[in-house]
């Protein structure tokens, strides 16, 4: 049994080499201007306290990591402790523009493994800011696991 049919065979195909070429410069474009730093995750292990606390919004974050590397900021711009309060101005300029009835707070957060003397020097700088202070830490396990809190 033979079956007829009135589709036309075509040998023609179509070149996806330009749209290829195209997708890869795009690709390119976009990898070279985006801003990687902003995107980078920190991994910060706060200390645990036996305290339950409920999260607060975050108006201006501070992070300092394992290796005292201090973070302002949600694009979290790496500043040193020099020029922390400056930065911090800078913050409170922009949330005070946004909202003038705000009063900022700023969220330190920093890396259990950080020595002492190094966050006693970053929290005295914080506090001579004069704005309110929160800091960070994780609560025990078994009063709300997955928690981070603010004191």
């Amino acid at each position: 049994m033979e079956f007829k049919t009135k589709l036309k065979i075509s040998s023609n195909l179509i070149d996806l080499t330009p749209l290829v070429d195209v997708i890869f410069l795009m690709l390119i474009f976009f990898i070279v201007t985006s801003d990687i730093l902003p995107l980078k995750s920190l991994h910060i292990e706060n200390p645990t306290l036996n305290r339950d606390s409920a999260p607060l919004t975050t108006q201006i974050l501070v992070v300092m990591d394992a290796q005292n590397v201090i973070y302002v900021g949600s694009k979290k711009s790496i500043v040193d402790l020099s020029s922390l309060k400056e930065q911090l101005g800078e913050e409170v300029a922009i949330l005070r523009r946004q909202w003038s009835a705000l009063e900022p707070t700023i969220v330190l957060s920093v890396d259990r493994r950080v020595d002492y003397g190094s966050f006693l020097r970053l929290f005295s700088a914080i506090q001579e800011t004069g704005h309110r202070v929160r800091l960070v830490y994780k609560p025990d396990e078994n009063v709300n696991p997955g928690q981070v809190g603010y004191f």
